[in-house]
């Protein structure tokens, strides 16, 4: 599995993209072959406050309900609606189509913190 350098990544299997200062947040491509078919997805509204580690969403598999973490804090900026009606998207394009949210982070050194593609890599090797 070829995982994108440019990315951060958290220990829940939610991808990081730095962008101007926000955040674009999604889930990796090991984390959908886990789940199966994506049927649905939900997620935050416009405006609403995450916080890290705790669930700001969940997508539906044909399996299982699984929650989505945040590997940061901060406002929501944006939301993939485009999940609502393609929530196949997350199966077919993880890192692309498939983002979920745009966040301001509160505390930027919470980027910091989290791993990097060969630091995830070895991580779901050892799983």
């Amino acid at each position: 599995m070829s995982l994108p350098k440019d990315l951060k990544y958290s220990k829940e299997h939610e991808w990081v993209k730095q962008e101007d200062g926000k955040v674009r947040i999604g889930i990796t491509a090991f984390a959908q072959s886990e789940l199966g078919d994506i049927v649905f997805v939900e997620l935050p509204e416009v405006g609403d406050t995450i916080e890290a580690d705790e669930s700001f969403g969940s997508v539906e598999s044909v399996k299982t309900v699984s929650e989505l973490y945040a590997p940061v804090s901060g406002k929501v900026v944006e939301v993939n609606d485009e999940l609502e009606d393609s929530p196949e998207f997350v199966n077919e394009s993880p890192y692309e189509k498939a983002w979920m949210v745009v966040v301001e982070p509160s505390d930027a050194s919470e980027i910091d913190k989290l791993m990097s593609a060969d630091d995830y890599e070895k991580m779901i090797q050892e799983d």
